[in-house]
């Protein structure tokens, strides 16, 4: 049996350890950063934590004996994945990157496209708007130098402490989002700006079909940059590279 890592927090890492939950041939653990205080529920044993950076990663593939590790966090997750490429490789263990495409503007998008938070803030400009923002709740702080706008903040975890404006809203819910849930949601907080990340999948699409259909403007931050490894763009490419790579392993006799 071959013991796999799958570094999770997202909806494919979860789909993928349910297609590999109750294979004899491997044993999966998915693991997660803990930033999230009540995490869903995990098909496969999970552990939660950080590893200690790169050189505490690849201790412990070395000492669990893991056979591959599959990288399927955030696309803006670029330090995790940065610290799997460097422990993937100093412990000799195959690394698959599990990404999912971005999402691409078709007619009818208003996109600004930008860096990164700091210049989120800029591009909503100096006027007030009402500017739903659509992020992690430790990316916020930046938006305190922004009092002049009116907030809908949501977030898996409550904001605490909240942002220091006189006007904010917030709203905890755990994905997935349907687009008319979002575009009521819009609608009655009068939202015209909303700010996101370019996630990816269906999960959180729904607040761009609707910022879409409603013509609002989406200030959109642009993914990191990642390390440039072995990647696959769904759960069953990611399975089925592990099926290879065990074969690949058998007969090699490792």
């Amino acid at each position: 049996m071959r013991r796999i890592l799958i570094l999770g927090g997202t909806i494919e890492a979860r789909r993928l350890a349910e297609r590999l939950r109750g294979r004899a041939d491997v044993a999966i653990t998915l693991s997660l950063a803990g930033r999230t205080a009540a995490p869903a529920p995990q098909p496969v044993p999970a552990r939660v934590g950080g590893f200690g950076g790169a050189e505490g990663l690849a201790a412990y593939l070395h000492a669990e004996r893991i056979a591959a590790l599959i990288d399927a966090t955030h696309p803006y997750a670029a330090t995790i994945s940065a610290n799997a490429a460097r422990a993937a490789a100093a412990a000799d263990v195959r690394l698959l990157a599990l990404r999912r495409p971005p999402w691409q503007p078709v007619a009818g998008d208003r996109w600004t496209e930008v860096a990164d938070v700091p210049e989120a803030v800029r591009a909503l400009g100096p006027a007030p708007r009402r500017v739903f923002l659509a992020l992690g709740r430790k990316e916020l702080d930046p938006f305190a130098t922004a009092p002049q706008h009116r907030y809908l903040v949501r977030s898996v975890d409550p904001v605490d402490p909240p942002l220091p404006v006189p006007d904010a809203t917030y709203v905890v819910a755990r994905g997935p989002f349907a687009e008319a849930a979002e575009r009521d949601l819009l609608i009655a907080h009068g939202i015209d700006a909303v700010v996101a990340k370019n996630s990816g999948g269906d999960a959180t699409y729904g607040k761009i079909k609707a910022a879409r259909a409603l013509g609002i403007e989406v200030v959109l931050l642009r993914r990191p940059q990642l390390p440039p490894v072995p990647s696959v763009a769904s759960v069953e490419e990611a399975a089925a590279w592990l099926d290879h790579a065990l074969v690949s392993m058998s007969a090699r006799g490792v």
